[in-house]
């Protein structure tokens, strides 16, 4: 069965590219716009991993990990930060949020890809 993946970002281009590049994987892509968009498209089912970009309007990602992290259903969800931010302070931020890892945009699909086969087992 494919894994299912969400993508938060509220940059439609960014969006497209990860989709494509996740789909020839086999995976199956949500989508979301901002962190308030993604907390309404959890709905209990189960995700496998989460990228999410950082700055974003309505939620950002920090706040959108932090509250992921309250719902005991996705509380060991692995997330990758997906962001244009190379900043050590917010890196660290973002892995005391709870980011298994920092991808920096703009990324090479291959990158993205070895990043999540780190994260779930096939």
């Amino acid at each position: 069965m494919a894994k299912t993946i969400m993508i938060i970002d509220d940059s439609a281009s960014i969006r497209q590219v990860v989709n494509i590049t996740l789909g020839k994987s086999g995976y199956v892509v949500i989508e979301a716009v901002d962190g308030k968009d993604a907390i309404n498209k959890l709905n209990g089912q189960k995700i496998h991993l989460i990228i999410c970009d950082v700055n974003m309007p309505n939620m950002d990602g920090i706040t959108f990990l932090k509250e992921l992290k309250q719902n005991a259903g996705y509380k060991f969800t692995p997330v990758i930060m997906l962001t244009t931010e190379s900043q050590e302070a917010k890196m660290q931020e973002g892995k005391a949020a709870g980011a298994k890892a920092w991808v920096v945009k703009p990324f090479k699909p291959e990158t993205m890809l070895t990043a999540i086969e780190k994260l779930i087992l096939p």
